[in-house]
């Protein structure tokens, strides 16, 4: 009969001892990279919390004419829209790729809705890898079949994943063009703009103008803050007389 002494010694680490099997770190589970979203009322629910959190930076790569190519309901595009741009609003840095090929083939009345989102804070290049949306380099959404956010959605907090699609994001970034020039005439003021030049003409305070554009305090000083820049002043009445001289009144 064997006993312990005959049983085989336990190979023993260098310079140590052996380490108990209870003792051993069980193998871990690989994580998920994202968490898949799908149904429209979920989806819509998670990119409006997405877009809600943002504090300091929006990465999209984006398409204005994919609803066009396909059918997206158009509450789902209104919905997607107001929330991107409601956090466009908010966050100190906006930066938006858009394949070239976007401002062909949107009507007049889509791209005056595409371009006071865009102006001075996208890029316009050949292509998109995908469509996505990266908040604060810390959550991504990416749609399921790369193309639709309406289609599902996978929601990514891996930061290594998070990381890699911030890079490409940089990548695409500079290698752009800028949309500024392109989409704004140069005789004529941005379009989320003339609103507030408008308002400053009229004598308007800044409070009574932020509540007939419904936007906050702060967001009508900012581009008040952008129109004087873009006429060249730090005087609102001078603002006035240069809008007049390049025939933005």
């Amino acid at each position: 009969m064997a006993t312990a002494r005959d049983a085989p010694a336990a190979r023993l680490p260098r310079g140590g001892t052996a380490i108990p099997p209870q003792a051993r770190p069980a193998p871990q589970t690989p994580r998920p990279a994202g968490q898949p979203v799908l149904g429209t009322r979920h989806i819509c629910a998670a990119l409006a919390a997405l877009t809600e959190s943002a504090r300091r930076e929006l990465l999209t790569f984006d398409d204005p004419t994919a609803g066009l190519r396909q059918p997206v309901p158009e509450p789902f595009l209104e919905l997607a829209g107001a929330c991107v741009r409601t956090a466009a609003e908010r966050v100190r840095t906006v930066r938006q790729v858009v394949p070239r090929h976007a401002l062909g083939r949107v009507t007049a009345p889509d791209l005056s809705g595409v371009v006071p989102l865009l102006f001075g804070r996208a890029r316009l290049t050949e292509a998109i890898p995908f469509k996505m949306i990266v908040v604060d380099r810390a959550v991504a959404a990416v749609p399921l079949d790369l193309e639709l956010l309406h289609n599902g959605l996978l929601l990514i907090r891996d930061q290594v994943v998070v990381q890699a699609l911030v890079r490409a994001h940089r990548a695409w970034w500079e290698a752009g063009q800028d949309l500024g020039d392109l989409a704004r005439p140069p005789d004529a003021p941005p379009p989320r703009l003339r609103p507030v030049l408008d308002a400053m003409v009229a004598g308007l305070t800044d409070e009574t103008a932020a509540a007939r554009l419904g936007i906050s305090g702060r967001t009508y000083s900012r581009r008040v803050g952008e129109l004087l820049a873009a006429l060249g002043t730090t005087s609102r009445f001078r603002a006035g007389v240069e809008a007049a001289r390049r025939g933005w009144l």
